[in-house]
């Protein structure tokens, strides 16, 4: 089994080192000057445990790769950019290899089902941090973090059992289940908190406000019949540590701003809470106002946490 990792930031970056490092075979697929370093240099991986770099094979595209059967296709890019990457994977001859979406949100398992046979969902725990071209680091110890497997539609399971095995080997904490969506629901609904995190940066009034947008989405999947699993304490496992000399940027959406990345996940987390709301008639102005500021971050090029207060309590007076 060769494990391809599509999408070399900061959780394909964290998986292709320590995979890398643990004796699997690793094939990444990277672009622009992360690309250009991993071929230079490898891959640099920070952990409250230390410092490791790792070497592994690393291309531009999907064409780049002759696939084999039994290949294990890893998709790490934000959702924004699944379908591109699907139509990339199609075109490159891949058929029925395993799609692993190590992807936030509920919405990629069904955009590779529609092209692929063989699919599989996983929610991450991972806080991890892409600081700058070769560099990665993971701020949990000592698993590096989590991934919930399970896979979506029917069929075997046998390539998301071998694939977690790997996974534990490298150090991370797998579960796999056969019904993975309440768990996806459930991270779905800590996900919400990305674009308000994104927008106004971490503190108090970044708390609040998000567990006023998690009240808000919890009665939408209530109201649509989505279950939600309950959350699981891992801490014995694993749990985040401080790493001398290396900030943690925020989530994964302030990243997306940090960096400039020129898009952001959030109509995929919060989204999916306004098109449930929307669907079934209820109200969700929090998370609404969150997808739409966000974009518009995007737009103007906005740093992340640079929105103003006195800008949020004109939108909307009734929170404060």
């Amino acid at each position: 089994m060769r494990i391809i990792i599509y999408g070399v930031g900061a959780v394909g970056g964290v998986l292709a080192a320590r995979l890398s490092g643990a004796g699997e075979t690793v094939i990444g697929i990277a672009r622009g000057k992360q690309l250009e370093a991993i071929r230079a240099d490898g891959l640099q991986l920070t952990t409250p445990l230390g410092v490791e770099r790792h070497k592994f094979a690393v291309v531009a595209s999907p064409a780049e790769i002759v696939f084999e059967p039994d290949d294990v296709i890893c998709l790490t890019m934000k959702t924004q950019d699944t379908l591109g990457a699907l139509d990339d994977l199609r075109r490159a001859g891949v058929t029925s290899q395993a799609i692993v979406c190590f992807q936030n949100g509920v919405s990629n398992e069904d955009m590779a089902l529609r092209l692929f046979p063989n699919v599989f969902a996983v929610t991450v725990q991972l806080p991890a941090t892409f600081i700058e071209p070769g560099v990665v680091a993971s701020f949990f110890a000592p698993k590096l973090g989590f991934f919930d497997i399970g896979r979506h539609g029917v069929g075997d399971q046998s390539a998301g059992e071998q694939l977690a095995e790997r996974l534990d080997r490298a150090g991370f904490g797998c579960f796999l289940h056969t019904d993975i969506w309440p768990v996806k629901y459930a991270k779905l609904l800590n996900n919400v908190g990305n674009a308000i995190d994104a927008a106004l940066g971490s503190g108090a009034e970044t708390q609040r406000l998000t567990a006023l947008a998690r009240v808000e989405a919890t009665t939408v999947l209530n109201i649509a019949g989505i279950a939600v699993a309950p959350q699981n304490d891992r801490s014995a496992l694993g749990s985040m540590h401080e790493i001398e000399g290396v900030a943690r940027v925020g989530s994964s959406s302030a990243q997306s701003l940090a960096r400039g990345a020129g898009s952001i996940e959030t109509d995929y987390l919060n989204g999916e809470i306004i098109l449930l709301g929307r669907k079934h008639g209820v109200p969700t102005p929090i998370n609404t106002y969150f997808a739409d500021v966000t974009q518009c971050m995007v737009a103007h090029g906005q740093a992340a946490g640079t929105l103003a207060l006195e800008t949020l309590r004109s939108a909307m007076p009734n929170l404060f």
